[in-house]
């Protein structure tokens, strides 16, 4: 029997969980006051009030990224929704994690019930060739040039969930969303 199931991909970072979930880690770590608004690319040292070494910025970021993750707070509505999902849609997670993070990720969707049929951290933000590899339908991602890329190259809509460092404009089957609801309604009317 054919599996008649649409198959996404689904970002994690910024999209699966909270865009501001280690802004306070790295204001505790720092000693900044930084909030989501002010990160303007996507790169955490665009919302320094200072500049930071970013070599220094990276070590310190390498060392504590498995707490990091470990804690990351789960985006608005994405569980009860991606459960919703999960009877008709196959969710293939494709993230830029490194595979050192693989277990404490797969650990922190049991711990928050996030449903997954796949989960694969490549280690880089280029998911294109993965997201062909596993033939995936529509993508979901906050990363502007990941979202334009991939919807650019596979010809599939990519829903950008909103956030201030992805304002740049997009092509027509990027589809901007402010949350999972939206995103939601979206994935209704169209699959």
């Amino acid at each position: 029997m054919t599996n008649l199931k649409h198959r996404f991909g689904i970002d994690i970072d910024g999209t699966v969980t909270c865009p501001a979930t280690l802004i306070p880690h790295i204001n505790k770590q720092y000693n900044i006051n930084m909030t989501l608004q002010d990160v303007t690319e996507y790169d955490f040292l665009s919302g320094f009030p200072y500049p930071v070494d970013r070599a220094q910025f990276q070590a310190w970021f390498k060392e504590n990224e498995p707490r990091l993750y470990e804690v990351s707070e789960l985006a608005a509505d994405a569980q009860h929704i991606l459960s919703a999902w999960q009877q008709q849609y196959e969710l293939y997670y494709i993230s830029a994690r490194g595979e050192n993070v693989f277990d404490i990720t797969k650990t922190w969707f049991e711990n928050y019930k996030v449903p997954y049929d796949h989960i694969e951290c490549i280690g880089s933000h280029n998911k294109i060739e993965v997201a062909k590899k596993h033939r995936v339908e529509a993508f979901f991602e906050d990363k502007h040039d990941n979202a334009v890329e991939i919807a650019e190259e596979l010809k599939i809509p990519v829903i950008l969930f909103d956030t201030p460092y992805n304002q740049m404009s997009v092509p027509n089957n990027v589809v901007r969303v402010y949350n999972w609801t939206e995103a939601n309604e979206w994935i209704q009317k169209n699959f």
